[in-house]
């Protein structure tokens, strides 16, 4: 492989996405040397987590990007909506929320992304390696002391006081730290697909539920971005039965003639969902956040917003420390303190969805009936404003603390574009 180039920097983030781009910018805007490593050579991927809710909307804010970040493509989700057979019902009314944003943005992850990485490159302290994948940890005792990587061809060696594990759910470093995953178990996968939709065919419904089916509709300006929910292992099965079956029963589900746009079953793509968490997020010179430390379930979009979080903590907690150059065991275990009860509190919420709601739907052949709960959110509509408060803030929102310690180059006063879909 060659004799590796080697890099230096006080922090370094595995992975370019939500968790890893938000803790690199937070901390370089800090005055933190940081490096970013991003594994693809682009942020273009369809099907990540494009639920933007509004406590990631006021850390935005509070950065002074809101204004930005609403210029780009969007769309805006006031009320989560259903229909369970042929009743329609709300479920969550987002419009009263305490918030600057009263809605959930539906944007693109590669607009979000780009966004955070067009801002993170105006300070020097900030460097972003694309087609940077790090491969394994490099230790001193038992203390990480940065990875080893591949840039394209290249091999590169990173150290660095302390490095950030962003790498998602599938998360490499995590396996080379040996850390206990617990996991809590999914009934359920999602295939996801798109269908064509006009601006004045926007779905009514966020969601139709029929009997032993589940489709949720996502509507993105010309396209709906749709996930099939199905018990966990079924996606192989069910593609077994073809395309026409498979187009027969999502026009079925969506009240269309035809699903005819879906050209091939290669265009279905599966999510296995997962919930787990690590037990222990750190270890010396090594921190994990995100999906790298908690999956989450797609059930309430909140996964992209609980990475957010993190990074808003980790930036919080540990840029003081790094000034200093060193940091302790005891100053990472204190991110893991400060997040553990949100993730806790949103994974239980997630299993008991799953369990208690999907799963039965799922097994039955027979239309839901409406749930008590959900007649009384009907007849008391403020009663809306509880799940909109758990889903657009989180159990424990964050708030950006750590001032600009160095002044940016000028934003560029052009307006921003708009990446392919």
């Amino acid at each position: 492989m060659g004799t590796p180039r080697t890099l230096s920097c006080t922090c370094l983030v595995a992975g370019g996405g939500p968790a890893g781009l938000m803790s690199g910018y937070l901390l370089a805007r800090a005055g933190i040397d940081v490096i970013v490593l991003e594994k693809h050579a682009d942020f273009l991927r369809d099907f990540r987590g494009d639920t933007i809710h509004p406590s990631t909307m006021e850390v935005l804010a509070e950065l002074g990007l809101l204004e930005h970040f609403l210029a780009r493509p969007h769309q805006e989700l006031q009320y989560a909506e259903g229909e369970l057979g042929q009743e329609r019902v709300r479920m969550a009314d987002f419009t009263h929320l305490p918030t600057r944003c009263k809605f959930i943005g539906m944007m693109p992850q590669w607009e979000f992304l780009h966004l955070l990485a067009e801002e993170a490159r105006r300070y020097d302290t900030f460097r972003l390696l694309m087609n940077t994948e790090a491969l394994e940890l490099l230790s001193h005792g038992e203390r990480t002391i940065g990875v080893r990587a591949r840039g394209g061809s290249e091999p590169l060696e990173i150290r660095a006081a302390v490095t950030i594990g962003a790498d998602g759910r599938h998360s490499q470093l995590r396996k080379y730290a040996g850390l206990q995953v617990k996991d809590l178990g999914a009934p359920i996968d999602v295939l996801w697909f798109k269908l064509a939709c006009g601006r004045q065919e926007r779905p009514a419904a966020l969601g139709r539920i029929a009997a032993g089916e589940i489709l949720v509709m996502l509507y993105r300006g010309d396209y709906l971005q749709c996930a099939l929910v199905i018990p966990k292992g079924m996606a192989e099965q069910m593609k077994a039965q073809g395309l026409e079956a498979f187009r027969a029963r999502v026009a079925r589900l969506a009240g269309r003639s035809s699903a005819s746009e879906i050209r091939s079953l290669d265009e279905v793509k599966l999510l296995t969902v997962k919930v787990d968490r690590l037990i222990r997020w750190f270890k010396p010179g090594l921190l994990f956040i995100g999906d790298a430390a908690h999956a989450m379930s797609p059930i309430g979009g909140v996964g992209i917003n609980l990475a957010i979080q993190d990074a808003v903590a980790t930036a919080n907690l540990l840029a003081e420390p790094l000034r200093r150059g060193a940091v302790r065991p005891a100053e990472l275990r204190r991110v893991q303190r400060r997040r553990l009860f949100p993730t806790r509190a949103t994974q239980s919420m997630q299993l008991a969805i799953q369990s208690y709601v999907l799963s039965p739907i799922l097994a039955s052949g027979a239309t839901p009936r409406v749930p008590r709960i959900v007649r009384l959110m009907q007849a008391f509509p403020f009663l809306q404003r509880i799940p909109a408060r758990v889903i657009g803030m989180g159990f424990r929102p964050e708030h950006v603390h750590l001032s600009e310690r160095q002044p940016p180059a000028a934003r560029s006063l052009s307006p921003p574009p708009s990446l392919p879909g």
